[in-house]
């Protein structure tokens, strides 16, 4: 597996990580994106390190909890061949996400929190997960700041941001990474955000890059997914939508089936081509799925390849929202 450097200060990982929140949940209960079998889910995370895969990503919310148990747990027999990633930023109350806290008392608590979930004494990249416009960033960047004086967390990030936030952010404490939503259907970090990310020495970690399975071609309607799957509300799997996204789907696969590929390997190949200090984080619960995941490094799409798929699927071309209606409301970049 190829290495990738996130940001300046030493952050070295391999050039795909793993997504861990669709493991979130207890085993045979429905997560976001449908049941999770937990015993599947501890050999996909020790299948990634076998595959030389070692960065993996969870959060406090996922669960909520459960998540960083579970991949503490799954990885602590090997946690000196891990990159392990989590995000703090939601106030949880009653097990549910209940508004953003990104509050000093907050980062130390939910730090400490997490250590103990994950079953080490270290985090190597902390994340501000959402954030939190009662609390100036440069506030919550100091908090983080300490953790890393204390030897707690070892590298910071930000989740979801934009590009005055993060400049205020990297201005207190070095980001080494920024995460948000970046895929052939979703390009809008193109603007401006990825942009500075390049000015500053920010790595970014592209999460959804295969826009929630989608772009694997494989996907049913809304309507036909399963009770209890997240994507049942996505508008893009709906009605006209699905239709239109699938039809430019079809580029893809088009470009997959002349390298003897897969989809999903293309849209990730065409977003690792887009800059060496990007790593996206495709989520995946199955190894069979991780194993299709991790041949995209190998994959080089040609200068013709890559102006295809950027004409079939243009900045703002996917055919609707990012996310329903509520879920809208808290992904305003600030």
């Amino acid at each position: 597996m190829q290495m990738r450097n996130l940001g300046t200060q030493g952050l070295r990982v391999s050039a795909l990580g793993l997504g861990c929140m669709g493991m979130a949940g207890v085993s045979g209960q429905a997560a976001m994106y449908g049941v999770v079998d937990r015993a599947e889910a501890v050999a996909t995370l020790h299948r990634a390190l076998d595959l030389g895969i070692n960065f993996f990503d969870t959060a406090e919310v996922y669960g909520p909890y459960l998540n960083e148990t579970l991949v503490g747990e799954a990885l602590k027999s090997r946690r000196h061949e891990a990159i392990i990633a989590t995000k703090f930023g939601f106030r949880i109350i009653d097990g549910k996400a209940a508004g953003v806290d990104s509050s000093p008392a907050n980062v130390r608590a939910v730090a400490e929190a997490s250590l103990k979930r994950l079953q080490t004494d270290v985090i190597d990249l902390f994340y501000q997960h959402r954030v939190d416009p009662a609390v100036p960033i440069e506030e919550t960047v100091g908090a983080m700041a300490d953790l890393v004086r204390e030897g707690k967390v070892r590298f910071l990030g930000l989740s979801e941001c934009g590009a005055g936030t993060l400049a205020k952010a990297h201005a207190v404490h070095p980001i080494s990474a920024l995460q948000s939503e970046w895929s052939l259907w979703e390009r809008d970090v193109e603007a401006d955000i990825w942009p500075l990310c390049h000015q500053l020495g920010i790595g970014f970690v592209p999460y959804s890059p295969l826009g929630r399975g989608f772009l694997t071609g494989t996907m049913p309607r809304a309507e036909d997914l399963p009770d209890g799957d997240y994507r049942k509300t996505d508008p893009r799997y709906m009605g006209e939508n699905y239709d239109a996204n699938m039809t430019a789907v079809g580029i893809v696969k088009g470009i997959a089936a002349a390298h003897g590929a897969t989809p999903a390997q293309v849209a990730l190949a065409w977003l690792l081509a887009k800059g060496d200090s990007i790593v996206p984080i495709p989520g995946s619960k199955r190894r069979i799925t991780l194993e299709e995941n991790a041949a995209a490094p190998s994959l080089a799409l040609s200068a013709a390849d890559m102006a295809a798929l950027d004409a079939a699927l243009p900045p703002g071309s996917t055919a609707g929202e990012r996310y329903g209606s509520k879920a809208m409301l808290r992904m305003v970049r600030l």
